[in-house]
């Protein structure tokens, strides 16, 4: 396979979906984002993102922060050639080369200094005092100015830090040099037929004990909930929105979280692009009440987030399954730098301290597998 020509592998359960030979890339910006995903959804298997920034065309968000990055919305690859292989493959296999023997990000920087971010935390909580939030989920971008071999990266994540969404996705000459690799731990949608999972996490901590006794957590969760629930109202048929699993502790590499699980069936009229348009930008990595957090967000964090805290999947339209992931702890490789966005919710009895450490934690395992080789911080000065 000519890695020049694009490829991904996703995971499907325990099993990996291996995908080569891409027939056809669909890219969209703005207003025809949702739209695109008609096409999407009408054949075929297909990989790709929707970026956080979509939200734009959503909710009347008065934009501050320029895209530097130069993505599109969206971005979805159909491939011809689809198998499935209980073990991942070789790097030699799918990618067409073989896997390095090291990975070197470079040198890394942060959008966000620890006293930037505390000041930032402060002026969530002023919004907060107000009433005119809940939770406010606040973010910042690791930048490194290297860009590996994706699938090398891809690898090494999945070896050190296994997920149950891990993916890659090398768009190939329709979007060159842009690659996501994504060890996600967080389902956005998954849909089977007119059955709708989302299963938002909302609370992590380096071990289960402390986030099982932690109040502010399970609080910060069920506001979460609260607003799945609402996003799938939408679309779901009346009665249909339950609850199975509230509160579920789920242990990853290097830290525990916080899981709650929220089921409906769609109504027979909604197609992709409505579920999509209706949860989106998912509501763990946004806060509550959406709209007025889309613009806080906007007005607050120095750099768009780009794919980070979108959505990034797969779906078959043959067999009428959906599973996308919600876009964090998701690399993305652009314009031969590589960039990595951690964050977490901010409430009223939130720390900065303790919230910066916690971002600190939730990259620390990825940093290991992609980026500590080189011996290079990551510059937050």
């Amino acid at each position: 396979m000519d890695a020049r020509q694009g490829y991904a592998v996703v995971r499907d359960g325990d099993r990996w979906i291996i995908c080569e030979r891409p027939a056809r890339v669909v890219t969209a910006r703005g207003t025809d984002t949702f739209a695109a995903l008609d096409e999407v959804a009408g054949d075929g298997f297909w990989v790709g993102f929707v970026a956080y920034d979509a939200g734009r065309a959503i909710e009347n968000i008065q934009p501050r922060i320029d895209d530097d990055l130069g993505l599109p919305d969206l971005a979805f690859v159909r491939f011809d050639d689809v198998r499935v292989a209980d073990e991942l493959p070789t790097a030699e296999a799918v990618a067409g080369n073989v896997e390095p023997s090291s990975i070197d990000l470079g040198r890394g920087t942060s959008s966000l200094t620890p006293d930037e971010h505390a000041g930032l935390v402060a002026r969530i909580h002023a919004l907060l005092l107000a009433g005119e939030c809940y939770q406010v989920n606040l973010t910042r971008r690791l930048t490194f100015d290297a860009a590996p071999d994706p699938y090398a990266l891809f690898t090494a994540l999945t070896r050190l830090n296994p997920s149950p969404h891990a993916g890659v996705c090398v768009f190939g000459e329709a979007l060159p040099g842009v690659a996501i690799v994504s060890a996600s731990p967080e389902l956005f949608l998954r849909v089977d037929g007119r059955e709708v999972e989302t299963r938002p996490i909302k609370g992590t901590a380096a071990d289960a004990e402390t986030l099982r006794a932690s109040e502010k957590d399970r609080a910060e969760n069920l506001m979460i909930v609260d607003l799945a629930r609402n996003d799938l109202g939408r679309v779901c048929e009346f009665g249909s929105i339950h609850v199975p699993a509230l509160f579920a502790i789920e242990a990853h590499p290097g830290l525990a979280h916080l899981v709650s699980t929220v089921r409906g069936r769609l109504r027979p009229d909604v197609g992709l692009d409505d579920l999509v348009r209706a949860t989106f930008p998912p509501a763990s990595v946004t806060g509550a009440p959406k709209p007025r957090v889309l613009q806080a967000i906007e007005d607050l964090e120095p750099v768009r987030r780009g794919v980070y805290c979108g959505t990034f999947g797969w779906v078959d339209a043959a067999r009428g399954r959906v599973e996308l992931a919600v876009a964090i702890r998701t690399f993305v490789l652009a314009g031969g730098r590589t960039h990595l966005g951690i964050g977490g919710g901010i409430v009223a009895d939130s720390c900065a301290h303790d919230e910066w450490v916690e971002t600190e934690l939730k990259g620390a395992r990825l940093l290991q597998a992609a980026g500590a080789r080189t011996g290079r911080p990551v510059d937050v000065r």
